[in-house]
């Protein structure tokens, strides 16, 4: 199979703009991913496309990009998802929305990261350690009312694909208001009040709109906008 991919391409050293880099592939596979064909143009062809990737298994969460108009990860995303016609595909790919470019594919993740830290997302309480040393136990029930939450990889697709990031990114964003609502109904934390006042403000979870796309995004299948949805919840009754 022909892959053509059409990247957006900025280096801040010599461009004065972004432009479009167009590659074309040969033997291609369906079973390869979005992020193989990029090493492959980085290894063969074009050595200075720049593009963060670690693990390549989905689990760090680094190759967050904008594959064919949608957020996704790269390792994640197969070629035969993409709509294959015959034995050609096109497949374009750009750098997320929302947040400063740094070269090509590369964003600068640090606003995202300053949300992250500003919802407090560490275990919270001034209850000794166990006796015996064992960790702080909860019923499987409690452990499941915020299990789902737990599954964030901190990729930021959810939150550069919001609209209401893009309008305004002092907005906290979907992943920080996951990662609170991670502590936020952990019945062994203490630091409710303390996230639920920060993600009460005006640019915390009431910046939501209910659109979706956070949920649409997520490669770990996290029901953000529920998750968000229970969180206003907890802000105006008080309790979890």
């Amino acid at each position: 199979m022909q892959a053509t991919l059409r990247i957006r391409r900025f280096n801040p050293e010599t461009d004065k703009k972004p432009w479009w880099g167009e590659y074309t592939l040969e033997n291609v596979h369906r079973t390869d991913t979005v992020l193989d064909l990029l090493h492959r143009i980085k290894w063969e062809q074009d050595g200075t496309l720049t593009l963060r990737r670690s693990c390549a298994h989905g689990v760090c969460g680094s190759d967050a990009m904008r594959i064919n108009g949608a957020n996704a990860l790269a390792c994640k995303t197969l070629v035969s998802r993409l709509g294959v016609k015959g034995n050609e595909i096109k497949i374009q790919v750009e750098p997320i929305l929302g947040l400063p470019v740094e070269k090509d594919l590369i964003v600068d993740m640090e606003p995202f990261f300053d949300h992250y830290r500003a919802v407090l997302p560490y275990f919270i309480t001034d209850q000794p350690v166990p006796a015996d040393g064992r960790e702080r136990l909860q019923s499987q029930v409690d452990r499941e009312r915020f299990d789902d939450t737990t599954k964030c990889i901190l990729c930021a697709a959810c939150t550069s694909s919001c609209p209401s990031f893009w309008a305004d990114d002092r907005y906290i964003g979907p992943a920080a208001i996951v990662q609170a609502h991670r502590f936020v109904f952990d019945s062994r934390d203490e630091g409710m009040n303390e996230r639920l006042d920060v993600l009460a403000d005006t640019f915390g979870v009431w910046k939501c709109r209910t659109i979706f796309n956070c949920t649409n995004a997520c490669p770990r299948d996290i029901q953000v906008t529920e998750a968000i949805a229970e969180v206003k919840q907890a802000i105006t009754s008080g309790k979890v």
